[in-house]
């Protein structure tokens, strides 16, 4: 299979077609991050929030079945492979859902909005590229490691994962126990009558699942059989917007990696999407002060994400798939981060009457 495409090639296509499934639930499901958080501090509908639980509970489901299988090497995963450091998962968090609520989407909805024709998302993409390097091996770099200093899961140490954790107390299978967790999450909701009535929202909900499913056996895949001991991944959008504007400035010098692929697949999707709706259109920022803020949000959602190691998609849906004890509560900082945003936004930090 080598002889047909580079192992570089093969990791960057499975994440194009990973990328595809989420770009078209955003434009087609309106999967989106803060926007169901908006929904359920502000619409009172937990529909949105519900399409996020039907789609973690189905990479839970094919994450740990890819386990159960051998396919797929829990101390191969990123977030399993280090030790969890709380304090990282709750102020990057915090700090990712504030910059969110200012810009008005993560960096899978931003790559999503640009799809589309949203111009501002471009801004929004390149800034929050640019953060994350900054935090991640730039100037903010020595204080984030001396902040957080992240160190490897030892040899015979249990990895932090939920499953992982209970299979020692309980003395059960971890996939089996993986799995079980992930068909609770999907059932709880998938519990809901207004969520049924598009079931389309299901539908894409589940594709969204599907893809970061396909990121973890994909890659593993590669890893496995190729001989350039590429990691084993699945998707997020913090680190690879930078890595892929860094490919697109200088492509001969560098691979292909799942990253590049990933954005691309989403842009694409969306793009895709919006068309099938009718919805592409051009748009861009009239006022300053919205431009300034975006750009301002884009930067702590890069800072956070790294912090955080995860935005809202990689902590939110890629961790959670393999049940990392990080991702519950960086996803539940996250929320805390967005929710006090959107108050200051909508109502300021005037006290409620």
């Amino acid at each position: 299979m080598f002889d047909l495409l580079s192992e570089h090639h093969w990791v960057a296509l499975f994440g194009l077609i990973g990328g595809l499934l989420l770009g078209l639930a955003a434009r087609l499901g309106r999967f989106c991050t803060l926007g169901a958080i908006e929904d359920m501090l502000y619409g009172g509908s937990n529909v949105r929030m519900r399409m996020w639980g039907v789609a973690i509970g189905v990479a839970i489901i094919g994450s740990f079945l890819l386990m159960s299988t051998g396919w797929l090497v829990d101390s191969s995963t990123y977030y399993l492979s280090i030790r969890w450091m709380p304090m990282a998962s709750i102020a990057g968090g915090l700090v990712f859902g504030y910059g969110m609520a200012l810009s008005g989407n993560c960096g899978y909805g931003a790559v999503a909005r640009l799809g589309g024709g949203d111009l501002r998302s471009f801004v929004i993409v390149l800034v929050m590229g640019v953060a994350t390097f900054v935090a991640l091996s730039g100037p903010l770099a020595p204080i984030r490691e001396y902040l957080f200093y992240q160190s490897d899961v030892t040899l015979g140490e249990t990895p932090p994962g939920i499953a992982h954790i209970l299979s020692g107390t309980l003395g059960l299978p971890i996939a089996a126990i993986g799995m079980a967790i992930g068909l609770t999450v999907l059932a709880f909701a998938a519990a809901s009558k207004e969520l049924w009535k598009k079931p389309m929202q299901v539908f894409w909900a589940a594709a969204v699942g599907l893809g970061v499913i396909i990121g973890w056996a994909g890659t593993a895949w590669v890893a496995r059989e190729g001989f350039e001991a590429l990691p084993v991944v699945s998707h997020s959008f913090a680190a690879p917007l930078g890595e892929s504007i860094m490919w697109w400035m200088t492509g001969s010098a560098r691979p292909l990696s799942f990253a590049v692929g990933s954005i691309a697949g989403v842009w694409v999707g969306a793009f895709i999407g919006s068309l099938i709706r009718g919805h592409f259109r051009w748009e861009a920022c009239e006022d300053p002060r919205e431009l300034r803020r975006q750009i301002l949000g884009a930067a702590l959602m890069g800072v956070g994400a790294v912090t955080a190691l995860g935005c809202s998609v990689g902590q939110g849906l890629s961790a959670f798939s393999v049940l990392a004890l990080s991702a519950p509560v960086t996803f539940l900082a996250i929320f805390v981060g967005a929710a006090l945003g959107l108050r200051q936004l909508i109502m300021g930090f005037q006290p409620a009457e």
